[in-house]
This record gives structure tokens, sequence and C-alpha cells, in this order.
């Protein structure tokens, strides 16, 4: 499988492009998750406001207080003065803690909501998608990503909002205080702003190379934390240490850059803030001693000033945070974006009721777009009648696995067409495809849950009687009692805690339980003991009763009873016919043939003399 590149975009058989350098544009993507609840947008919005305004009130009382209670020295007027900032704080605390729970509960809200959508649609994503995309890479954009974009929806954009609401509110009081004063201000402002906006589009690309290295360091831990007896077998931990130790310092080096950058940003906002201020203060201690100003108006001004200046100082440093959101959210919204190739079509076929079972392949080819084009199968026409077994036989790369993964349209054929009960694949709805086979695994799949959980993974909505039905069948409830807690011990992870044949066993039980018409069987025999082999075997012979089924065959012994055997190799059929028919024939099948049992007559041989 190849690795994506870094940073691309997962834009399928495209060219990765660049990360556009526009600042927010990603957070737009956000809205529409958040607008879904506007009862509590509303609410944030107003106890936001009421805050604001609030914090807002007190310098112009503070004002009231120099000039009415300390300059007059009015002991009476200091006190209502007193009371009034007393009332005016409890307001703006009391808002400003709903404002917090309000942002609080929709921020969480909208990452639920949004690492749900991401998942669902990886769900939609054809084959061909995660043939190209490491898993671990993607489950870093889903998990991490995901839960970087909180600081967005809850307080980061709240205290942003909060941030232009106090500035914009303390500039508007600031011309009413003194317009004379406020004109330092309007002057001063863009020698703030300016740098701000500038720097922080390069933050965001930064926090974009910062995201794409962290999800690359994932996706190779996950791959190697997934193949720990592989790695231990062939004494690989030193060079996967070695080259997670390359990921990490990758990732280090990248947030130390951005982190450079954002902390320059900051010192600069303040350095310039604060000088800013310093201008103020002479030009309103100036007005004072020209008598433009009351020393109150003064006091009041300069609160706004400290107000606005803090908010900004504030902001710039949020707009790093907000950077790291919006590298966040491109590369989840990527994930939405991203389209399947494979569709279902306007106006599906429905397949006939009730199931005929019935297989056929007319002069159908395939090439994986990730192997230059190259067909893997090439003119391949065979039927499968119902009720037929017909094994698929030929060397490794020969097709066999291409052919389920066609017939259960995971790709789309190049030239041809494939037909089951009758009806081209492609004009079927591929969920009502799919529910016609059932497929057992050479290596089947089992979950992290408990034995019942991955039986009923067949057929969701089936009962504990059922469950035990088709485990009896499946030659599973024997060893499945005998388990701590019976059907509901846990299996652990690819069901480490099963032996190989116990695995495949469930793998059938879930099979019988789906009860599909056709059966998909990709020899799960092959890597089992003798003893296990018999007991899978059997449960095979239970599951294959009445049903259509097409078997790929790695050891011929388990074969010799199949209708029909189909030769394929460089994913063309070369010969077909039963065992005895292709043995008496000769040919490749008969040299495959000749082979396998002279090795097995060995083995039975060796076992006799010992």
């Amino acid at each position: 499988m190849s690795e994506p590149v870094r940073g691309s975009r997962l834009s399928s058989g495209k060219e990765p492009e660049k990360a556009a350098p526009k600042s927010l544009q990603p957070l737009k993507r956000l809205f529409p998750f958040v607008m879904r609840y506007p009862w509590r947008l509303a609410l944030t919005i107003i106890f936001l406001l009421v805050a604001a305004i609030s914090s807002l009130v007190i310098p112009s009382l503070a004002g009231g207080v120099i000039d009415r209670g300390f300059t007059e020295q009015n002991l009476g007027m200091v006190t209502s003065y007193g009371w009034l900032i007393v009332g005016v704080a409890a307001v703006m605390a009391v808002a400003s803690g709903a404002r917090f729970y309000f942002v609080s509960i929709l921020g969480e809200r909208v990452l639920t909501d949004l690492r749900r959508a991401v998942f669902d649609h990886l769900l939609t994503l054809d084959t061909t998608f995660f043939d190209t995309h490491r898993v671990g890479e993607l489950t870093s954009r889903l998990n991490g990503d995901v839960a970087t974009i909180r600081g967005a929806i809850g307080s980061s954009l709240s205290m942003t909002l909060r941030g232009l609401v106090t500035i914009v509110g303390a500039v508007v009081l600031m011309f009413l205080t003194s317009p004379y004063l406020a004109l330092g201000v309007v002057v001063l402002a863009p020698a703030i702003i300016i740098p701000m906006i500038l720097l922080s589009r390069r933050l965001r690309r930064m926090s974009r190379r910062t995201q794409d290295a962290l999800a690359d360091m994932s996706a190779m831990a996950t791959e190697a934390l997934g193949a720990t007896k592989t790695i231990k077998s062939f004494v690989q931990e030193p060079e996967q240490s070695r080259v997670y130790a390359e990921r990490a310092e990758e990732s280090y080096d990248a947030e130390v850059t951005r982190l450079g950058a954002r902390a320059g940003l900051l010192a600069l906002i303040m350095f310039l803030a604060t000088s800013a201020l310093v201008v103020v203060v002479w030009w309103g201690a100036r007005a004072v001693f020209d008598g433009a100003v009351t020393v109150g108006q003064l006091t009041q001004f300069m609160i706004y000033a400290l107000m606005a200046s803090n908010a900004l100082t504030s902001i710039s440093e949020i707009w790093g945070t907000l950077q790291t959101v919006s590298g966040a959210t491109e590369r989840l919204i990527e994930i939405i974006d991203t389209q399947p190739t494979l569709n279902a079509p306007p106006k599906p076929k429905a397949l006939p009721v009730p199931p005929l079972g019935t297989v056929a392949f007319q002069d159908v080819s395939f090439a994986y777009r990730n192997r230059d084009d190259e067909k893997v199968i090439d003119g391949l026409s065979f039927d499968v009648r119902h009720g037929e077994t017909v094994a698929l036989v030929g060397a490794s790369g020969a097709g066999k696995s291409t052919v389920f993964a066609l017939i259960q349209r995971f790709y789309d054929v190049d030239d041809g067409r494939i037909l089951v009960d009758g009806v081209d694949v492609r004009d079927v709805d591929p969920a009502e495809l799919r529910h016609r086979f059932a497929y057992v695994e050479q290596e089947p799949t089992i979950f992290a849950g408990t034995v019942a959980d991955n039986i009923r993974f067949g057929k969701p909505e089936a009962s504990q009687a059922e469950i035990e039905a088709a485990a009896r069948a499946a030659l599973v409830h024997d060893f499945v009692v005998e388990l701590p807690h019976g059907y509901d011990s846990i299996v652990g992870e690819r069901g480490v805690m099963l032996s190989g044949g116990q695995k495949q066993r469930l793998a059938i039980a879930r099979a019988l339980l789906k009860d599909a018409p056709i059966l998909l069987l990709d020899e799960a025999t092959s890597a089992l003991d003798a003893q296990s082999e018999r007991l899978v075997q059997l449960a095979l012979e239970r599951l294959m009763e009445g049903r259509t089924t097409l078997v790929i065959a790695h050891r011929l012994a388990t074969i010799r009873d199949a209708n029909r055997i189909l030769v394929l190799e460089a994913g063309q059929l070369i010969d077909q016919g039963t065992h005895a028919q292709l043995v008496k024939k000769g040919g490749r099948y008969a040299e495959l043939a000749k082979l396998q049992f002279r090795t097995d007559e060995d083995v039975e041989k060796a076992g006799a003399a010992e």
C-alpha cells in the first residue's frame, strides 16, 4: 500500500495542492455545525454582550467617582457610585459565568457532531481511498484535529468575540468621552493591527505543517504498534525507534517554529500596545494641563484605552490558537470534501426476490489505479449457477482476491460487466448488493468486543437464541461455554485471546447468522493445524449447504469435491473443470496438484515413521 504525500490534500487521484495562505477561511466551514443549535448560540451571544457591556459601564462610573466624589470631596457620591459599580460587577459576573457555560456546551456538541460527520463520511469512501491513505494518519485527523477544534468553538471563539465587542465598545466610548484624545488612538491603531494580520497569515501556514507532522508521527506509531510481533521477530526495535524518533523530531521542530512565530507575534503586539498607551498618556496629560479634559475624563479614557489594549493583546494571543485550529479544520474539511469514486446509481435496480444465487463475469478487465494501471484481471469470463461450488486456483497475484473484491463492487471494472442474480452490479445499490454475500476471509477480522458482539456483526438485530444457534452450527459453542463469561467474554483486539481455528469458526458463525445466498470463502484452513482444520472444514460444510459458493483455494485437497475449478494466471482464465478432469488433462493445475499432494504424502509418511 502506497503512502500518501505528507500534507497532501485528500483528493483521490489528484495532485497534492498547497495549503492556501488565507487566514481563517476554513473556520467558515464550522458554521453549519454551530447553526444547528440556534438557541444555544443565541444565549451565548446574549450573555457575552451583557458581560462585555457591563465591563464597559464600570469605567464611566469610575470617571464619575473621581469628578463628583474625590474632586468635590463628596463621600455620599462615592458611596452611591460604589454601590452602582458593585451591582454592575454582579451582573457582569453572572453573565460571564453563563457565557462560559453555554459556549462550552455548544463547543462540545459541535465537536461531537463534527467527529461523527468525518467518521460517517470516511465509511462512505470507497476502497481505493483506503488503499492510498494510511489509517493512522486518518485516525490522527479524526481524533487529534477534532480535539484541536474544541478551542475554536469553545473558549477561544468566545474570548475573541468578547475582545472584539470590548474593543469596539471602548473605542466608541473613548470618542464619546473625549474626541480630542480619541484622535491619537485612530492614528496609532494601524501600527498595531497591520503587523498582527501579516504575521498571523504566516502563522497559519506553520500550524498546517505542525498538524501534518503530528499526523505523520501518529500514522507511523499506529502501524508499528499493530505489528509488534513482526518487529520483535525481526529484531527491528532499534530501527523502528529511530524512525519514530525522526518523525517525533520533525513534529517537534515544526511546533517549535510555530511557537517561535506565535511568541514573536505576542511580544510585538504587547510592545506596540504598551508604547501606544504611553503616547496616549502623554497626550492626555497635555490635554488636562491645557484644560481640554477633566481628570475624571482622562481616567475614564485611560481605563477604556487599557481595556482596548488588553483585549487586543488577548486577541493576538488567541489569534495564534485560531490559526492552529484553522489548519486542523482544513485537514478535516479535506476528508469531508473528498468524494467517493464509486457511487450508487441514481435509480438503482432491485435484485430479484427470492435470490437466485448466481454470478457471471462477462469479459471483465480491471487494473488498480495505484499500480501503474497494470491489468490484474484481463478478459475474464465465467458463470456460477445456483447452488454450485466453484473454486478459484492460481499463483499469488493471479487475481483471485480481486475477483471477490469486484463481485462485491469494492471497485468498478474497467471493461466488461459483472452480473449478480442477473443484474449488473453497477446498477444496484451497493448495500443491497452486499447483503447477498457472506464473506469469510483467510485472516478473519475479529473486533475487540465480546464473542456475542462478533457473531452479531453478521446480523445486528439477532437475538441471543439466533447467535447461539449460529455458534453451534459453526462449532463455536463448545469452546465458548468454557470461557469465563461465555458469550460475554472479551476476545481482545483482533481476537488475540482466541486461537486461529477459533477465530475462523467465529467468522463462520457470523456468516451463518447473516444467511446470505452467496458465500465467498478465502480458504480458511490454509494456516491451521490438522485438528483445527478438521473443525473449521466441518463448519464450512454446514455453511455451504444450499448456498452458491466461490472458494479461493490455496490447498487443493480442500476443493476436490468442487463442482468446477477455475484456474487463473495473470488475471486470465486458462483452464476449468473438475479436479479429476484437470488432473487428467495435465497443465498448470495438474502441476500444482502433483506438487501439493506429493508434499502431503511425504508429511504423512514422515508422521507414520515417527
